[in-house]
C-alpha cells in the first residue's frame, strides 16, 4: 500500500545577525554555517545541507533587513539581520514501509542492526524516509510516545552501520536515556583506519564545532566550546605494510562524529571518510568499485547494558555488513610477487616472455588488456652498465679504466667477465656492488606494479638464491612479534618459481643459441647452486626440458596455479577477518 500523504509542514523562522568575521560571505554559505551551529552538539543527525538552504532562499524563505532575498550568492554585511524559515518535522511520525533487521525484542526494548545509508530520525534535511518512520510501522506501540523520535535513546551516523537500541515504552525510554547519560551502557565500534596506531590507547580530547568549517567537528578546547569526549581503542588486526588497521573503539561519551574526529586527530582517519579522511581514500582501481563503498568504514559492533525492567545483563555483537568486510579483505590483499630463477640455459627468459604476453584473468573474472608486469635482472644490470648508470659509476670509481675505458661509453662486459672468471675475490666484490642496485630496481618494479593494482608481477633473477635474497625476503608470519594480530598468509612475501632443465640440454642450448664455449658454460655453472638444490629451494617448479610449445602450455598452467594460490589466500584472509569480529 502507498504511504499516506504527509500533512503540510509547519515552519520555524531562525534569525541571525551578521558578524564582522562573515563580511562579504555568500548568503547561502552564511545561513548554512549558521544553521549547522544550531545543531544539537550531542546529536548525530544531518545538518541542513547548503543545497537545501539554496532551495529555501530561491523559494523566498530568506530575508535580509526585513526584505525577501531569493539570490543565494548575495553578499552579507556586518550588522545585517538575516532570517530563514524552514519546515519543522511533524510532531508525529507517519509510518513508512521498509525493512528492519531486528536482532532482539521483548515488550520493553528492541535491538536492531541498522544498515548504512539510513538516517536514524527525522531532521530538517531528512524529514522522511528515516529509521524512525520504519520503526513506527513495525512497532505500533511507539505511537504512544510523543515527538518525532519515538523510541530513540541513542543515535549513530547515517553512513554508520550496526547496533541500535530502541525503547518501546516511554518509561523505558526515560530509563535508558538516563543509563546512556550516566555512561552505564557499553558501546564498541569496528573501524578501518589509515595506518597502524599503537596496539591500544585512550584519547580524552574535547570535541566541538570546527572553528572554520561549521559542518565539521574537531578537537576544540573546552574554553572554546569543546565538550568532554573520551574514546579507547585496541588494534584487532594490523597490516604488516602499515597501510591500514582494524580497530575496536569504545566510546565513553556520545559526541557528534566522536570516533571519526578522535581517530583523525590521532593521525589515523577512517577509510572512505570524505569529511575527516584524506582527499584520496580509495586504493588503486578507483572508489567506484563495489569493495570501495562511498561511506566511512565504521560499524557499531558491540552493545552491553542492563535491561531497564528485568535488570538482566544484555550483550549483543553484530558482524559488519558485506561492504565493510569486502574493503577489509581488499586492503588485506597483497600483490603476488613471483621470482623466476634457474640455472644458465634453463629457459627463464623464455618463460618470462611468455608471462609478459599472457593475458591474466583478473580477480573479477575479466581478462586483462596486457600481459603480466615482468622484470629481468639481466636487463636491469645492462642498464646499470650504461653511461650514467649506477654500476657504470661504481666500476669506474673502483677500477678506473680497467672495465670502463671511456667515461662516456658502456662497461666492457667481456673484460669484466674474464676478470670475474679468473679472480674469485674480484667477482665477489663486483657482486657486492651490483647486486644491491639490481635488487633495489626489482623492489621498485614490484612497488610500481602493486601501486597500479596488478594482482601479480614477475621478476626473473638468475642469482636470487646465490645472492641471499630469499633469506632476506620477509614472510608475514615472521612478523607476528612485531605487530598485533598480523595478517596470516598462505603465500610468502616472494613466491619462488624454478625452471628445470637437465644440464646436457642446457649446455646444448647455450652452445647453439648463444655461442657459449664449454669453459664459459662451466664458469657460469660454477657460480650458481647445483640445479637440484635450486629446485628444492623453490616453491613451484616448471619443467622446460621439452619443446617451446610444451613451455607455453606450462606457462598457462603456472598462471592457473598462481590464481589458485591467490584464491586460497583470499579465503584464508576472509576466514581470519570473520573470526575477529564474530568473537
Amino acid at each position: 500500500m502507498p504511504n499516506p500523504p504527509h500533512p503540510p509542514a509547519e515552519t520555524r523562522t531562525h534569525s541571525f545577525t551578521v558578524g564582522p568575521e562573515h563580511a562579504g560571505q555568500r548568503l547561502d554559505r552564511f545561513l548554512g554555517d549558521a544553521m549547522a551551529a544550531l545543531r544539537e552538539e550531542d546529536g548525530h543527525g544531518d545538518t541542513v545541507s547548503r543545497e537545501k538552504v539554496k532551495r529555501a532562499i530561491r523559494d523566498g524563505a530568506a530575508t535580509m533587513r526585513g526584505r525577501a532575498c531569493t539570490v543565494p550568492s548575495t553578499r552579507v554585511e556586518p550588522g545585517q539581520t538575516v532570517t530563514l524559515a524552514l519546515a519543522v518535522p511533524a510532531a508525529k511520525v507517519t509510518p513508512e514501509e521498509g525493512e528492519l533487521t531486528v536482532l532482539y525484542r521483548d515488550a520493553a526494548i528492541a535491538v536492531l542492526d541498522k544498515p548504512a545509508g539510513l538516517t536514524v530520525h527525522p531532521c530538517p534535511s531528512c524529514p522522511d524516509g528515516t529509521l524512525v518512520h520504519r520503526l513506527v510501522r513495525h512497532f505500533p506501540e511507539l505511537a504512544a510516545q510523543e515527538g518525532f523520535r519515538p523510541g530513540i535513546v541513542h543515535r549513530i551516523d547515517k553512513d554508520t552501520s550496526g547496533l541500535l537500541l530502541v525503547a518501546l515504552t516511554e518509561a523505558v525510554r526515560l530509563e535508558l536515556s538516563r543509563a546512556f547519560a550516566e555512561r552505564e551502557v557499553h558501546k564498541e565500534y569496528l573501524a578501518l583506519v589509515h595506518g597502524v596506531p599503537s596496539a591500544k590507547g585512550d584519547i580524552d580530547a574535547p570535541i566541538g564545532r570546527h572553528p572554520l568549517h561549521k559542518v565539521k567537528m574537531a578537537v576544540v578546547p573546552e574554553n572554546r566550546g569543546g565538550k568532554p569526549a573520551r574514546s579507547a581503542w585496541r588494534v584487532l588486526l594490523a597490516d604488516p605494510g602499515g597501510r591500514f588497521a582494524l580497530v575496536a573503539v569504545r566510546i565513553f561519551t556520545g559526541r557528534t562524529h566522536q570516533i571519526r574526529v578522535h581517530m583523525a586527530h590521532l593521525g589515523h582517519p577512517l577509510w572512505q571518510d570524505a569529511v575527516y579522511g584524506p582527499a584520496e581514500t580509495a586504493p588503486p582501481g578507483g572508489s567506484d568499485l563495489p569493495e570501495f563503498p562511498p561511506r566511512q568504514m565504521l560499524h557499531a559492533w558491540r552493545l552491553s547494558f542492563r535491561h531497564p525492567e528485568t535488570g538482566a545483563d544484555m550483550r549483543f555483537t553484530c558482524p559488519p555488513p558485506p561492504d565493510f568486510a569486502a574493503l577489509a579483505l581488499r586492503l588485506s590483499r597483497r600483490m603476488q610477487r613471483v621470482v623466476v630463477t634457474g640455472s644458465p640455459g634453463c629457459g627463464k627468459s623464455a618463460l618470462l616472455r611468455l608471462l609478459g604476453k599472457e593475458r591474466l584473468l583478473g580477480e573479477r573474472g575479466q581478462s586483462g588488456e596486457a600481459g603480466l608486469p615482468v622484470w629481468s635482472a639481466d636487463a636491469a644490470v645492462a642498464r646499470l652498465y650504461e653511461p650514467g648508470g649506477g654500476g657504470h659509476h661504481l666500476l669506474r670509481g673502483r677500477y678506473g679504466e680497467r672495465f670502463v675505458p671511456d667515461p662516456a661509453g658502456p662497461v666492457d662486459k667481456r673484460a669484466l667477465f674474464e676478470a670475474m672468471r679468473t679472480d674469485a675475490a674480484l667477482r665477489r666484490e663486483v657482486e657486492e656492488m651490483i647486486h644491491p642496485l639490481a635488487r633495489h630496481d626489482m623492489n621498485e618494479f614490484f612497488a610500481r606494479a602493486e601501486a597500479a593494482g596488478a594482482p601479480v608481477a614477475v621478476a626473473e633473477v638468475p642469482l636470487f638464491l646465490e645472492a641471499g635474497w630469499k633469506a632476506g625476503s620477509r614472510d608475514t608470519a615472521a612478523m607476528s612479534g612485531v605487530l598485533p594480530n598480523v595478517l596470516p598468509n598462505v603465500l610468502p612475501n616472494v613466491l619462488l618459481v624454478g625452471v628445470h632443465c637437465p644440464f646436457a640440454e642446457r649446455a646444448r642450448r647455450l652452445e647453439t643459441r648463444r655461442g657459449w664455449p664449454p669453459d664459459m658454460v662451466a664458469a657460469m655453472e660454477s657460480w650458481q647452486w647445483p640445479e637440484a638444490d635450486k629446485m628444492r629451494a623453490c616453491h613451484l617448479v616448471v619443467d622446460n626440458s621439452g619443446t617451446p610449445e610444451d613451455l607455453a602450455r606450462r606457462a598457462r598452467g603456472l598462471l592457473a596455479e598462481l590464481a589458485r594460490l591467490r584464491a586460497a589466500r583470499d579465503a584464508r584472509l576472509a576466514d581470519h577477518l570473520a573470526s575477529l569480529w564474530q568473537a
